[in-house]
């Protein structure tokens, strides 16, 4: 009896997992863009401090690195092994995230 429980737990599990593929494929890259994002638009819209902004956009998951650059008001963030840019391009559009290649030279935080 306890068997057959759990071959159906086990299965309903998979089931969910196999419903939710798509979402969980597209997370890690979640994870990257939106820390960019938010602490971008928290330094540079926002005009916070960088201690401030780092607690805001910290996560259950950690980031492998996040990268400031305060002269290009660019935000390159690393977690889960994928890349995220957010740029700030002004005080009338905000923050964006950057389509292509993020920057190779990422420091670790």
């Amino acid at each position: 009896m306890k068997r057959g429980v759990t071959v159906v737990i086990l299965l309903a599990i998979a089931l969910a997992i196999w419903h939710e593929r798509v979402a969980l494929f597209a997370f890690p890259g979640i994870l990257s863009a939106y820390s960019a994002k938010e602490y971008c638009s928290c330094r540079y819209v926002m005009g916070q401090s960088v201690g401030y902004c780092q607690g805001y956009v910290k996560q259950w998951l950690p980031l492998s690195s996040l990268d400031d650059d305060p002269g290009h008001a660019r935000v390159s963030a690393r977690g889960l092994g994928q890349n995220a840019t957010a740029v700030w391009l002004g005080p009338r559009q905000g923050c964006r995230l950057s389509p292509g290649t993020p920057h190779r030279d990422m420091q670790p935080l």
